[in-house]
Order: C-alpha cells, then sequence, then structure tokens
C-alpha cells in the first residue's frame, strides 16, 4: 500500500517496484511457438513509498522485470496487457512496464485497482489508455518521447507524475490533477510556467533543465515545499515570496547576476535552504554576505550549513555594501543634476546666441534704413558692435529665456585638479573663500557656456584664488577675434591653453596659435589644443607679429603709453627712457639684455582688448563729455551773439552819442572860470 505522505530523500521513487511478472508479446493470427518471451532479472518486489529528490534529473538505478503478457487487440496499434491471476494477486496494486521498447501506452484491461503505473525508458510519444485506471496514485512516464501532457484527466486521485526526461513545450491539461504532490517535469523544453496555479497541494515541483528564463505565476501554490529550476536561463525571479510553504528552491545554473532580479526572496519567510552557485552572482564578492543579510532565515546556502560567524560577518559587509550603495546612489544623483544642469545651461546659451542673432539682424536692417540721418553720431552706432544691449527681442525667446532663469542656470565642479565653470553665474564662484588646500590642488580650470567678455572680468581674481592653475580650457565662450587673447596676458602663468572650435569661431583662424604664442611668449607655452609647442613655432610667431607690436608701440605717444601699461611695466618703460640718454659703452652686457627683454614685452603689452562692459563704460563716459561740451559751446555761442548784438547796437548809436558828448563837453568850457569851479567843488565833495 503506497503511504500518504512522502518523503524527500536520494534515489527515484519506486526504485525497485517489480511484479515479478512474465511479458510475452503474442499476435492472434501467429501460432504459439511464434509467441516472443522477454525473460528479465527478478528480485524481491518492494515499494518503500520514497518521494523524488529534488534533483530527479538522474536517471533511475536499474531495474528489474516483469512477465507480462502484451495480446495485440483489434487495433493493431495498441498492444493489450494480461496478467495472471497469481501476479495480479502478488502485485495488486503496482505494474512496472520499464524499458520494453513501448512506443504506445497498452490497453491496461482489469486492472482499475492499479495505484502504481511504470513506463519508465520506453519510446512512448502520447499519453493515452489509461483513463480507466481511476484509482492510479503514481504515474512514471520518465524517458520517453512525450510532447504533450494529454489523456489524464480522469485521474482525479493521481498524487505523483514524474514526466521527466521528455519533449514537452507546454504545462497544460493538468485541470482535473488537483491531487497532485508532486510534478516531475524536468529535462524538457518548457519556456514558461503556467497552469499551475490550481494545484493547490502540490508540494513538489521539478522544472530543472528545462528553457525557462523568467520565473513567475506562482501563485496558488499554497503547499508548494520544494521547487527545482536547476539548469535553466532564468534571470529573474518573481512570486516567490508568494509562497507560504516553500523551504527549498534550487536555482543553481541560470543566468542570474544580481540579487536585485531575485529580491522577492528577500520577502519570503519560510524559505529554509536555496543554492544559486552556477550563477554570475555567485561569483561576485558581495554574493554571500548579501543574501545572508536579506534572507536572515535561511539555514543552507548551496548546500552549505551556515555558521552563526558567517551570519554576523556577512552583517558587517552587508552594511558596508549598503554605505557603498549609498554612496555610489548619491554619486549617480549628483550626475544626473549635473548632467540636467549642464543641459539647462546649454539651452540658456543657445537662446541668448539666437536672442543676439536676432539684435544683430535688427541692427543691421536700422543701420541700413534711409530714414537714418547720416550724421547722427549719439552713440547708438558704436552701441551695435555689442548687439545685447540693443534690438527688438523676440517675445517667444524672451518668455524662454525668462522661464529658464528660474532654474539651476550655472554649475561649478571639482574634479580632481579640475575646476569647471558653467555659465555666467559660475563666475561668481572665484567671490568664496576657497580652502588653501581646494586652491592649491587646481591647476586646470575650464569655461563652458561662458561670455568671453565676463571671463576677462574675473581673471585678476582667477590669479589670486588659484595660483596655481596653468590649463585655460575654452568652449562655448564666444571667442571670435585675435585681440581677446591679449586678455590672457594678466595671468599669471600659462603652460596649456585648450580652445574648442565649438563656439569659438577665432579656431577658424591660420595663425590664431602662432598669435596666442607671441602674444603669450612670457609664459612659455607647452602645449595648445594639446598639441606640443615647439621652438619652430615661437620662431614663426615672432617672425609674423614682432612687426605688430613694434608698430604698435612705436606709433604711441609717451602720456598714452604710460596709460595702458600697468606698474611694473611703467617701471620697465621709465627704465628704457632714462636710458635712452646714456652712452652705449656704460651699460654692462646683462643690463643690455634685461633691456631687450623688457622692450619686448612693453611691445607686447600694447596689444591690449577692451572688454565690452569697459567699452560701454568708456562710451557713457565719452557720451556725458559730448554732452557736456556740446552745453558748454551752446553757452560761449549765445554770449558770443550777445556781444555781437550789443556792439552793433553801438555802432548804431555812437554818432549820435558823440555829438552829445562833443556838445556837453563844448557848453561846460564855454565859461572857464565857472566850469574851474564846478571841477574842484566836485573834487571836494569826492574827499
Amino acid at each position: 500500500m503506497i503511504p500518504g505522505k512522502y518523503r524527500s530523500v536520494s534515489g527515484r521513487a519506486a526504485n525497485n517496484v517489480n511484479c515479478g511478472l512474465h511479458l510475452v508479446i503474442q499476435t492472434s493470427s501467429l501460432s504459439d511457438k511464434n509467441k516472443v518471451e522477454f525473460k528479465l532479472n527478478r528480485e524481491t518486489p518492494s515499494f518503500p513509498g520514497r518521494l523524488l529528490q529534488h534533483d530527479l534529473e538522474r536517471n533511475y538505478s536499474s531495474r528489474q522485470g516483469d512477465h507480462i503478457n502484451l495480446v495485440s487487440s483489434s487495433m493493431p496499434s495498441f498492444p493489450i496487457l494480461q496478467r495472471s491471476s497469481e501476479e495480479k494477486i502478488l502485485y495488486s496494486d503496482r505494474l512496472t512496464l520499464e524499458r520494453q521498447k513501448l512506443t504506445v501506452c497498452p490497453i491496461i484491461d482489469g486492472e482499475e485497482h492499479l495505484r502504481l503505473l511504470n513506463f519508465q525508458h520506453n519510446f512512448i510519444t502520447r499519453i493515452q489508455n489509461i483513463s480507466n485506471l481511476q484509482r492510479l496514485i503514481f504515474l512514471d512516464l520518465y524517458d520517453n518521447q512525450i510532447e504533450e501532457i494529454s489523456g489524464l484527466s480522469t485521474l482525479r486521485s493521481l498524487r505523483v507524475l514524474l514526466l521527466g526526461k521528455n519533449r514537452i513545450k507546454k504545462i497544460s491539461n493538468l485541470e482535473n490533477l488537483k491531487n497532485l504532490d508532486v510534478l516531475d517535469l524536468h529535462g524538457n523544453q518548457i519556456t514558461k510556467i503556467e497552469n499551475v496555479n490550481h494545484l493547490c497541494d502540490l508540494r513538489v515541483l521539478n522544472l530543472a533543465r528545462n528553457l525557462l528564463s523568467h520565473v513567475d505565476n506562482l501563485n496558488g501554490l499554497d503547499s508548494l515545499t520544494e521547487l527545482n529550476l536547476r539548469h535553466n536561463q532564468i534571470t529573474s525571479v518573481r512570486d516567490v515570496d508568494n509562497l507560504p510553504c516553500l523551504q527549498r528552491l534550487f536555482l543553481s545554473f541560470n543566468n542570474i547576476s544580481s540579487f536585485d532580479s531575485v529580491s522577492c526572496l528577500a520577502e519570503s519567510t519560510s524559505l529554509s535552504d536555496i543554492t544559486f552557485d552556477g550563477n554570475p552572482i555567485a561569483q561576485e564578492s558581495w554574493y554571500k554576505h548579501t543574501v545572508l543579510q536579506n534572507m536572515m532565515q535561511l539555514r543552507q546556502l548551496d548546500m552549505k550549513r551556515i555558521t552563526e560567524e558567517e551570519r554576523r560577518v556577512a552583517s558587517v559587509v552587508a552594511k558596508k555594501e549598503e554605505e557603498k550603495k549609498r554612496e555610489s546612489h548619491k554619486q549617480s544623483l549628483l550626475k544626473e543634476k549635473k548632467r540636467l544642469t549642464i543641459n539647462n545651461v546649454a539651452r540658456n546659451w543657445d537662446l541668448q546666441q539666437r536672442v543676439a542673432n536676432l539684435a544683430t539682424t535688427q541692427d543691421r536692417k536700422d543701420s541700413e534704413s534711409p530714414l537714418q540721418e547720416p550724421c547722427q553720431m549719439d552713440g547708438s552706432a558704436a552701441i551695435s558692435a555689442f548687439p545685447e544691449e540693443t534690438g527688438s527681442l523676440d517675445p517667444g525667446l524672451s518668455s524662454a529665456l525668462q522661464g529658464l532663469s528660474v532654474t539651476d542656470t550655472h554649475l561649478v565642479e571639482i574634479e580632481g585638479e579640475t575646476l569647471s565653470l558653467y555659465g555666467s553665474g559660475a563666475l561668481e564662484c572665484l567671490d568664496r573663500n576657497w580652502s588653501v588646500q581646494t586652491a592649491s590642488i587646481v591647476t586646470t580650470v575650464s569655461f563652458t557656456f561662458i561670455e568671453f567678455d565676463e571671463i576677462v572680468q574675473v581673471l585678476p581674481k582667477l590669479k589670486m584664488k588659484f595660483p596655481n592653475s596653468l590649463h585655460l580650457k575654452f568652449k562655448e565662450t564666444n571667442l571670435v577675434m585675435l585681440q581677446q587673447f591679449n586678455a590672457l596676458a594678466q595671468l599669471r602663468r600659462v603652460d596649456q591653453l585648450t580652445i574648442d572650435p565649438q563656439g569659438n569661431p577665432v579656431v577658424n583662424f591660420t595663425l590664431w596659435k602662432y598669435y596666442v604664442l607671441f602674444r603669450l611668449s612670457h609664459f612659455g607655452m607647452q602645449k595648445i589644443n594639446g598639441t606640443e609647442v615647439t621652438q619652430n613655432d615661437m620662431i614663426m610667431a615672432e617672425r609674423l607679429f614682432g612687426i605688430l607690436a613694434h608698430v604698435a608701440s612705436s606709433e604711441l605717444p609717451q602720456y598714452r603709453m604710460i596709460s595702458i601699461l600697468g606698474d611694473a611695466r611703467k617701471k620697465q618703460f621709465r627704465y628704457l627712457i632714462e636710458s635712452k640718454g646714456k652712452k652705449p659703452g656704460i651699460i654692462s652686457e646683462e643690463t643690455s639684455d634685461s633691456k631687450r627683454l623688457m622692450g619686448e614685452n612693453t611691445n607686447r603689452a600694447t596689444l591690449n582688448y577692451t572688454t565690452r562692459e569697459f567699452y560701454h563704460e568708456k562710451l557713457e563716459e565719452i557720451k556725458d563729455k559730448k554732452k557736456f561740451c556740446k552745453m558748454y559751446v551752446e553757452d560761449l555761442v549765445k554770449e558770443a551773439t550777445a556781444i555781437n548784438m550789443k556792439n552793433e547796437a553801438l555802432q548804431k548809436l555812437w554818432p549820435q552819442m558823440f555829438i552829445e558828448l562833443v556838445r556837453d563837453a563844448v557848453i561846460e568850457i564855454r565859461s572857464k572860470d565857472s566850469y574851474m569851479k564846478l571841477c574842484l567843488q566836485q573834487i571836494t565833495d569826492q574827499k
């Protein structure tokens, strides 16, 4: 009698199930001498009632046969099985037909009492002719050629169904087998777990060596205690936490590469034994610690018992890993925020450039308009050189520009030895109180999406805050003319210069590198755009632009030269002026070399660059001066006009006035005595 409870142990179910039968295959058209008799070795029949072990992939051990009569029926393709009365009495509830080279299931009449049926190691392609065995509990069809699960709808008492090592592609037609306790489908071609949710009494499910890529759809298997999924192609596991009784889960030799893909296992409270060996995840250094930390209830991992020391170490390591993960997550968030901010700065920059282009176009139209007076010189024509300040703006662009201003429009980042500035607002960082250690490690400063004229204004701060900066990078900074490189001369030192072609049209000039080498020769530049500077480059730069500096310095008057140069250059200039009066023999050779060097630097110093802001300041100053001069001249003209009018009036009145003066004088001196008395009286009165 088959016990109602099966234990999971090694070996195959019904390992030595023998019925002591004599197998005779007989056809009705042949005489007795044509009977073919198969006699197999006997052993004492036994049925220990053991359940298949979790890896039912192994073949059964060598089996002993029975004496069975298979007589052909009216349908030639289905033989009929016959057993003697003694055999039926001796082995009334079991029948073994393994290794009989059967291609079909024989018709089994008069055996409705069978509870165990074994068809192992045959060539059966379809399950049939067993629907009358309604008391069947154990059905073994291991190692056949079955392609579809069928013919089992009437076997409602079936508890153990072994269909391993067949050709089944889909789990189906198990709707009526609600009492199944063991289902073995290993070694088939199944790609999906399905149609098993109604098997609420199923305790063992073996799907090893199939083609599964995902584990899901396990809801309803409330009694499942063992699930074997070895040797598949599984990358993720779900729904396992919904199995309240699951104790053993075997996932060896799959494609699981991260714990996140099997994170549902951490929610299972019943799982005590699990295997991951043979998966990519098992090769990771954090594998064991992560599994033990997330699955505290485990007793065995990869068939090895877990010790308390391993749990303690796993807890410590897991905490460290969690800290690393949090830090990594933080870095990822910062990286994403950086990306979004840079994108926003780029959009802002693009809108500004489009606005500037529109303003430039508008100014050109206004300057070409016939209504404009050609003699008008109120500064508007000069302002058009910097189009941001004038011109009508497209309302759509203006609103978009305002919308961007409420988000992050700049970014300051120090990564290694590089200080990266994105957006004009980032220049304000130079006003911060940087620590000495931080400021000293910065050797490279990168400017992106910032107007070069705005950068020029903070170069003195850059020289003070980051004294060790030797490498400057410019990208999308509107470097459009060679004169702009003159502004870099005020830095302390520059060894490398990188000008990205994107947003810097100046690199399209053939000789721009030579101009940089000439103008910044006092820095001893080593690289430009990653290319080493050679002595030949320096010689070529001097040949090309040396005369330019000489002309620029020689044409300027002395007062203008002094106003351009800084304090240090003023001293050099005074030294040059003073040296002109000395005799040639008095100056030493060293002094002569110094004079030559300072002369070269002084010549180059005359090549300056006026920034947009400085230009506007000068422009406003010029406007004020013009206004004052205009008012002063107008006052002078008014005063001169008044004087001229008075002179004209005097010329008209003078003849009559002269006559009257002469007449009065003649009348007064006509009486000499009276005139003298009158004069004396006037003198007396004055005293």
